[in-house]
């Protein structure tokens, strides 16, 4: 199994439309060049800010390959989110991810047909990673999403290790901060959990993480820099400024509709990854303009990066 963590920030990036909403894959070259100009050397592709539920299993896979080229291209590396609600879709993605070389896998679990039990989860997963096993597997645990609750990670790291040989550890987008601690201290802190939620990114580090996976990162990675450098040194007056402005960004981003509004801001910084998909909606020229304004008016434009 390939050696891999999330140290560090790991952006979860947009997946790239045209206008019309067809895939426009030419410019995952420019989400990298944005991104490693901004010393962040690795990606989440195809998860939640990817729209994955909105993609076809041959839009993935062609996202898949795309980004494969470009990581080998650029050595950035590729991490793939499988998950789908047909476990036989994820296994297939998982496996272009392995033949494709990437850095790790990671899946949500089927949530249209729930796992009812810890049991039909753990095995839910394994059915997957088993179709990678040369690659580090990741659940990726997001109950706001799926309304898949009730398994504390520490519970499901036991339940799965002896069933999931290539396990690392858990993508943890999950509010519940006391069992994050539990998982991170779990066997001497063996597992990998990269946080998920960029609004309690300071407390997560409070909690040991090291690293995360986010959708902020593609366009305001400046304060979780500068947070993940000011945490160790016991400056938590530096990092509180840096989480009080990273807020700001979402509140304003998200106030007409975040994927859409993060899709035009980032297409204003110079990646342009078109619109959102429905049914995900997208601000019209005139919501452009005022969320602009209104990141401008906090300064945003000089420390974002």
């Amino acid at each position: 199994m390939s050696a891999f963590t999330f140290h560090g920030l790991c952006p979860a990036t947009h997946t790239p439309f045209h206008g019309d909403g067809r895939l426009n894959l030419d410019v995952v070259e420019r989400q990298a060049a944005h991104l490693l100009a901004r010393r962040i050397d690795r990606v989440f592709i195809g998860g939640t800010t990817g729209e994955s539920a909105s993609l076809t299993v041959a839009e993935r896979l062609a996202l898949g390959d795309r980004w494969a080229a470009v990581a080998r291209a650029t050595g950035i590396k590729v991490v793939v989110h499988v998950g789908a609600q047909c476990l036989a879709d994820a296994a297939e993605l998982a496996a272009q991810a392995q033949r494709n070389q990437a850095s790790a896998v990671s899946m949500i679990a089927p949530s249209y047909f729930k796992p009812r039990t810890l049991d039909d989860l753990v095995a839910s997963c394994a059915q997957v990673a088993a179709a990678a096993p040369g690659l580090p597997f990741y659940y990726y645990d997001i109950p706001a999403m799926t309304g898949i609750a009730g398994f504390p990670v520490d519970d499901f790291l036991r339940a799965a290790a002896p069933r999931i040989p290539n396990l690392a550890g858990v993508k943890y987008s999950n509010p519940d901060l006391g069992a994050y601690l539990l998982g991170k201290r779990l066997h001497g802190g063996k597992y990998d959990l990269p946080w998920g939620i960029d609004e309690y990114f300071l407390a997560a580090l409070t909690m040991g993480a090291q690293g995360g996976v986010g959708s902020t990162y593609n366009f305001v990675p400046g304060p979780l820099q500068r947070m993940m450098a000011a945490f160790p040194q016991g400056d938590l007056a530096t990092c509180q400024l840096e989480q009080d402005r990273l807020m700001r960004v979402i509140r304003i981003v998200a106030r007409r509709g975040y994927m859409g509004c993060a899709k035009a801001l980032m297409t204003h910084l110079g990646v342009p990854v078109g619109p959102a998909r429905l049914p995900n909606g997208n601000p019209d020229d005139a919501g452009v303009k005022a969320m602009l304004d209104e990141l401008d008016a906090i300064g945003y434009f000089s420390w974002k990066d």
